[in-house]
């Protein structure tokens, strides 16, 4: 595909946990439950500086560093100036940091995403590659009102509606946290709830995790049952402004992007579709290493050297998205990378889609 395809793309960042680890010496394990976020209590300079490398690619949408985010791990963050933890109370000022962080480095036309993990995310060791969860946050209901705490903390957050444009829920392993998050955003009273400003005028998208080796989500969920949870009105009257796949394996993308394509284009064949959405893809900037939730490290099988990609990763990328703007059923394609990839991987991508692609254009809800 070349430049005649009007489809704009446009760069998100890479993987920030990483990032912290590989070039900045940060080590995280189970008493950094807050993982990247820990460093909007411990060292703020460091997280502006690896923040900073993304937003110097520049990227067209930066990621807040709050991906891990919750009530439960600020409590069990244990440090000389909270030894017993940091009460919900004490949790506002951390977040807004994380937001003051990404609007000082970003570049002039950049926006910013809010980073939000699923549950599985915040539990300890994480499972957000499973969908395993605990027995209180096992169903729609449970997961629909930890969301909901969840938001009411960055609901506090001054001025927070103008400082982000969009919402990013990612890395969601299982049908029924991708409905309770759908629900969140409903405007309808018929839906029952009131929704604040933050979830009823900021666009937002969901991205899905497929680890292993099938197209599936963690809980068995298929793609056809995940589009249509993504984007069917039933389950809201709002839809995402975008959809996609994250935390991915990139050798899995163009399989993927074929079957996301496909059950978007039925949707919209069918009449339950009257708005395109934007494609988000951010894989993994691994070479073959797996994450290993007990330990938070990346350990390379024993016969990964057999798997070694055969082009680089962001021409592998490059060449996902290329498939994606034929399919001609995306308003846009927002692409980056997850863990692994570092800012020079997206500094690479951004020149390589600027060549083949063209041009990004700024993000618009409409």
């Amino acid at each position: 595909m070349s430049k005649g395809n009007s489809t704009p793309v446009l760069i998100l960042d890479g993987g920030l946990g990483t990032s912290l680890e590989d070039k900045y010496g940060v080590r995280f394990d189970q008493s950094t439950p807050l993982w990247s976020s820990h460093l909007l209590i411990d060292d703020p300079g460091t997280l502006r500086a690896c923040q900073r490398d993304f937003g110097n690619v520049p990227v067209d949408i930066l990621l807040t560093a709050t991906y891990q985010v919750s009530v439960e791990a600020f409590e069990q963050t244990k440090t000389p100036s909270h030894p017993q933890g940091i009460s919900r109370c004490d949790i506002s000022p951390f977040l807004d940091l994380a937001v003051s962080i990404a609007e000082e480095v970003k570049a002039p036309h950049t926006q910013i995403a809010l980073s939000l993990g699923p549950y599985g995310a915040c539990m300890i060791p994480s499972t957000e590659y499973s969908g395993q969860y605990d027995t209180e946050h096992n169903s729609f209901e449970q997961l629909f009102k930890w969301h909901q705490e969840r938001f009411g903390l960055f609901e506090t957050i001054d001025q927070i509606g103008s400082r982000i444009s969009f919402i990013a829920l990612e890395t969601v392993p299982r049908l029924d946290e991708i409905k309770a998050i759908r629900k969140l955003f409903t405007r309808s009273p018929s839906f029952g709830s009131t929704v604040p400003h933050i979830r009823r005028e900021i666009p937002f998208w969901i991205s899905c995790v497929f680890p292993g080796d099938g197209n599936t989500l963690p809980d068995g969920s298929g793609i056809d049952q995940v589009v249509e949870a993504l984007l069917s009105l039933e389950y809201s009257d709002v839809l995402p402004w975008g959809i996609g796949i994250n935390c991915t394996k990139i050798a899995k993308l163009p399989g993927l992007v074929d079957s996301y394509g496909r059950a978007v284009s039925r949707l919209a064949s069918s009449g339950q579709l009257e708005t395109r959405p934007t494609l988000v893809l951010y894989p993994d900037g691994t070479n073959g290493e797996v994450y290993d939730t007990v330990t938070k490290t990346w350990k390379a099988p024993a016969n990964h050297q057999d798997h070694m990609p055969q082009s680089p990763w962001e021409r592998q990328l490059a060449e996902v998205v290329n498939l994606a703007r034929s399919q001609h059923c995306w308003r846009s394609i927002v692409v980056g990378g997850c863990c692994k990839a570092t800012h020079d991987d997206i500094t690479r991508l951004r020149a390589i889609t600027q060549i083949q692609f063209g041009v990004t254009k700024r993000a618009t809800a409409g």
